[in-house]
């Protein structure tokens, strides 16, 4: 079984070809995955412009499936699907990637999947790791953070969100502040390196309150308020503070994991989202899966951040389920994984 993936929903515009093997096992094989970043466009600006977004992936999508099928040395007619992030994420490219695919899927007679952006992170594990249903998914990105039993494509259990910003959009925020460019998450990883990541007490919110929720906004402006009061004569400090804001998103992500691991136990717990290549963070979330007698497992570095891999992968464990979706499908700028969370969502895809 192969699909093609396309991710247009930020600023990635991403087309891939995965392979699944005989059978309903996890673990694929990824025959082809192009990426077209956008940083240049919208570093200037400091965070990514929808409209500059959307007219990108517009402009770049047609030559990024063509070079697709040219490195998997396939044509369309190879092909079982055709899938595409159906939402959330910024609707203007989200609708460019959806009617691409619609096209495609229309022209040559494929099925059509629309794929929930979460659930290709969520479900991306399992085109490189031998991971069984259920597990436990810490899901950390630019625009969400949540806690999640996954026990198949489509049937989700949210233990626990953000109650207003997401980790990654911390990392970003405070990359921002000190200069240190966009995107954030890699530039203050690297600055932390060397950093005395005890020197700056910022403050860890919801730390070892009950429940699984997140909150990082008074984190962010603790992270303002260390910012002015910097000496300017002080080479170190930029380090510093990176490591010590570093440790605390790892006290807080560490300290919502282990309710929810008591809450939920799981012999697996999984991180997938742009968060989940920072490799401190893998290190603290690794520790304290053990100390649970769980593993962690992550998806290899280059599948955390937005992809088309992840996007084909989830299309084929739908398709083995019998699940496409109807050419009338419509964009969706916000989009629950759990589906007590999002009734609307229940009866978008029909089995054939």
């Amino acid at each position: 079984m192969r699909v093609l993936g396309i991710e247009t929903s930020c600023d990635e515009t991403a087309v891939a070809i995965v392979e699944a093997p005989a059978g309903n096992g996890p673990v694929g094989r990824i025959l082809a995955n192009v990426v077209y970043s956008q940083l240049t466009e919208h570093r200037r600006f400091g965070g990514v412009v929808p409209e500059i977004a959307a007219r990108a992936h517009l402009e770049r999508l047609d030559g990024l499936v063509m070079d697709a099928l040219a490195e998997a040395g396939l044509g369309l007619a190879d092909l079982d699907g055709i899938a595409a992030t159906g939402g959330p994420g910024l609707i203007g490219g989200v609708l460019v990637g959806v009617m691409t695919a619609k096209a495609l899927a229309f022209a040559h007679d494929k099925p059509f999947l629309a794929i929930n952006h979460l659930e290709g992170h969520a479900l991306s594990v399992r085109l490189t790791e031998d991971v069984a249903f259920p597990y436990l998914l810490l899901l950390a990105s630019g625009g969400h953070c949540q806690l999640l039993t996954v026990r198949g494509p489509g049937d989700f259990t949210r233990l626990g969100t953000t109650i207003d910003d997401a980790a990654g959009e911390c990392f970003d925020k405070t990359a921002k502040l000190l200069g240190l460019g966009f995107p954030g998450g890699p530039a203050v990883e690297r600055a932390a390196v060397g950093g005395d990541p005890q020197r700056f007490a910022l403050p860890r919110p919801m730390w070892r309150k009950p429940g699984c929720d997140f909150s990082f906004s008074g984190l962010k402006t603790a992270v303002r308020q260390t910012i002015e009061k910097l000496p300017p004569d002080d080479p170190g400090a930029i380090a510093d503070l990176c490591a010590s804001f570093q440790r605390t998103v790892g006290d807080v992500l560490a300290d919502r994991c282990a309710n929810a691991l008591a809450l939920a136990p799981s012999p697996t717990l999984v991180v997938a989202g742009g968060v989940a290549a920072n490799v401190y963070l893998r290190g603290r979330l690794e520790t304290l899966a053990a100390s649970h007698g769980a593993r962690l497992v992550a998806p290899p570095i280059k599948l955390c951040t937005d992809n088309g891999a992840m996007i084909a992968w989830a299309g084929i464990e739908r398709l083995r389920l019998g699940l496409t979706d109807a050419l009338d499908f419509r964009p969706r700028p916000r989009w629950p994984l759990d589906p007590a969370l999002d009734p609307a969502a229940a009866g978008m895809a029909v089995r054939v």
